[in-house]
């Protein structure tokens, strides 16, 4: 079980090291840890299904009604406000496929398979299988020249904080697609990246299956505009924008040979920012590099552990994500 791996860098105890104005909210590494405080994080480790199959069922429900509000409602303004819900719960799409990467939604012989069908194909760009040979190198080769999120995630699209200018910039590219295919180029392995292949691929002819299903039902049911409109419109859009979101509160970039501590920021979120926007805790992402074998679901319950074993700086927490945008957008020091 991987249930305690670090990330690339030492488990001591972090000097105030930071990436420019970033503190390193968490002090130390697993091996830190006292042996009852490993023991716990040991305990939380591990697939959890139950609240994979949750998530992602309800994450179809309100997909459901959002698509159903807008059609019955049939008004401009409250179509714009369902396709925005719509594109935070395609997002919670590609969190799921974060997780499953990990082997954290499921670990049966199939589980690639029917995740695919259910979470990942309908985001029409991937799979789980090319999103782990990507993301798993990442966690791997963490902020050298082979990890491709680091490789892609460079210039200054990527740098922060940023000016107000050029951050409304990023905003407007990410609502109106022109970042979509570098967002496509992202999420799929290139061709010569072997290491992390799967044991049982899910078969290719699958998904052609799964896209000419849906397109016959889409015939059927007369319902290309609704398509169209309540599922290629917000994925082309304002998806892209939330996925930066994730990005960015994921790690900050641009510093080469850095330590996971260093570059990854943790957020502490109100509970409504929780429900409008859904983050399966990636605002605590550096318990995820150091417990990769944990499930989202845990994390808090990681930071519990950390916090009371005295490794957790509090003044180095963003009290929610207007706080980290608040830092994004300032002006660079110089």
């Amino acid at each position: 079980m991987e249930a305690i791996a670090p990330a690339h860098q030492s488990a001591k105890v972090i000097a105030p090291e930071h990436a420019g104005d970033l503190r390193p909210a968490v002090l130390a590494g697993p091996d830190q840890l006292s042996q009852s405080a490993r023991a716990k994080i040991i305990e939380l480790s591990g697939p959890r299904p139950i609240r994979f199959l949750t998530e992602m069922f309800l994450n179809w429900a309100v997909i459901a009604a959002l698509i159903a509000l807008g059609i019955w409602a049939d008004n401009l303004v409250v179509t714009i406000l369902c396709i925005i819900g719509i594109g935070t719960r395609q997002m919670v799409f590609g969190l799921l496929m974060h997780e499953q990467v990990h082997r954290l939604g499921a670990r049966s012989r199939f589980a690639d398979w029917w995740i695919n069908v259910f979470a990942v194909y309908p985001l029409l760009v991937t799979t789980v299988e090319d999103y782990a040979a990507v993301h798993l190198s990442h966690h791997k080769y963490f902020f050298t020249d082979k990890d491709p999120d680091f490789v892609r995630k460079s210039g200054p699209d990527w740098s922060i904080p940023t000016s107000l200018r050029s951050f409304l910039w990023i905003v407007l590219k990410d609502l109106t697609g022109i970042n979509t295919l570098g967002l496509i180029r992202g999420k799929t392995a290139p061709k010569d990246v072997t290491e992390f292949r799967r044991r049982n691929p899910t078969p290719k002819l699958l998904r052609w299956i799964f896209f000419a299903a849906v397109a016959l039902a889409l015939t059927l049911a007369n319902a290309w505009t609704v398509f169209l409109v309540y599922w290629v419109v917000p994925l082309l859009t304002v998806t892209q924008l939330f996925v930066r979101w994730i990005a960015v509160i994921e790690h900050k970039y641009n510093v080469p040979n850095a330590t996971v501590h260093s570059v990854t920021p943790l957020i502490r979120l109100k509970w409504w920012q929780k429900i409008l926007l859904p983050d399966f805790n990636f605002a605590q992402h550096v318990y995820h590099h150091m417990h990769p074998g944990v499930s989202f679901a845990n994390l808090p319950a990681v930071h519990a552990i950390y916090k009371a074993e005295g490794l957790v700086d509090e003044t180095a927490i963003f009290n929610g994500q207007g706080s980290f945008l608040r830092y994004l957008v300032k002006r660079k020091a110089g």
